[in-house]
């Protein structure tokens, strides 16, 4: 059997592995799709977030690891659709071939808690099911921000994250949805899905073309999700007096001057950092992570966000580690979230 893991030089490599015999409470699954995280991904390969550094959970904050370590033979991919080849002695709630979804890089099978797993809808596509991830982030920016019935919204930044939130911000009410990235596949995708206005934010000034177009207000909603700080202060451009603005982006160390204290000073806007299972929600006790989860995959199995065009391009399992470095690593422009087929 082969996975897909991050060598000693943080490249990706089909490496062979052996099959583990499963646990009562476990089951085997046969993968059939999958797809990474592009992002989150890249950023642990090129970044090393968490070599020297560790979050602590009580004290809320970054602190140094007493020894650094290695993330190399990690394993690269997020999601997985297959079916169930084997069944643990205490699993009861699934039978041989039911097709499931979960957590979990690309390989070619899974051995996973049964409660652990996600049960595909008849009805539900694997791309859809391959959204799932982004949706929450997605939504929870959406609820972060603030956005109401008539609101104008800008989205930044056009992977699978800001995909999904220009269509839940339609879903939302929102009367006008802008969305900004310099790649031409992934805003012709969004207009595709109902975005009202593109804009590559290398070309022009989008800051003063939202205000003029929007009467001098600026929009009132801003969803962040590209990471780059020059589309934070875009953003701040665009957004209207005490408007908010959501960075679902993750942000690395800055290294690029960027001016605060011109819109967002003199604007009296709202920055908040949006991340959907950092916990307590902003809504603790009526939202949690786990209820962001459940409403993502109900929107997306029952059709309500379109994910065909976003899971693109799709690749073949067995040329996976040169199509990661192909098209999420040397041009991502020639994809939004890849997929891949078994």
């Amino acid at each position: 059997m082969k996975e897909l893991l991050a060598n000693e030089n943080y490249m990706p490599q089909l490496t062979e592995y052996e099959e583990k015999p499963i646990k009562p409470d476990e089951v085997r699954v046969k993968c059939k799709y999958g797809a990474p995280k592009h992002g989150t991904e890249i950023t642990g390969i090129k970044e090393l977030p968490f070599e020297e550094k560790y979050y602590d959970e009580d004290l809320k904050m970054f602190l140094d690891r007493e020894k650094k370590v290695s993330a190399a033979f990690s394993g690269l991919g997020n999601m997985w659709v297959g079916t169930i080849t084997e069944l643990g002695s205490e699993v009861l709630q699934y039978q041989l071939g039911d097709k499931v979804v979960g957590y979990g890089h690309l390989a070619e099978t899974h051995v996973v808690k049964a409660k652990e797993l996600l049960v595909m809808p008849e009805n539900m596509t694997w791309k859809q099911a391959m959204c799932y991830d982004p949706m929450q982030f997605a939504l929870s920016a959406i609820r972060d921000a603030g956005l109401r019935l008539g609101d104008k919204v800008l989205i930044s930044g056009l992977g699978a994250i800001g995909q999904m939130a220009a269509q839940a911000a339609k879903a939302a009410g929102a009367s006008f949805v802008a969305v900004s990235d310099p790649m031409e596949l992934r805003r012709q995708t969004a207009l595709e899905n109902g975005a009202d206005l593109a804009f590559d934010p290398l070309n022009g000034d989008m800051g003063y073309q939202l205000r003029r177009l929007t009467g001098g207000v600026g929009v009132d909603v801003v969803i962040e999700t590209s990471g780059n700080y020059k589309a934070i202060e875009q953003g701040l451009r665009a957004l209207a007096y005490n408007g908010n603005m959501a960075l679902a982006g993750w942000f690395k160390e800055c290294h690029i001057p960027i001016h605060l204290g011109r819109e967002g000073h003199f604007n009296q806007q709202n920055v908040f950092f949006s991340r959907a299972c950092s916990e307590p929600n902003r809504d603790y006790p009526r939202w949690d992570f786990q209820r962001i989860c459940k409403e993502s995959w109900d929107l997306l199995s029952t059709g309500k966000i379109y994910c065909e065009n976003i899971v693109f391009p799709v690749v073949n399992f067995t040329e996976c580690d040169k199509e990661y470095r192909y098209y999420i690593m040397e041009h991502p422009e020639k994809s939004i979230k890849m997929g891949v087929a078994f």
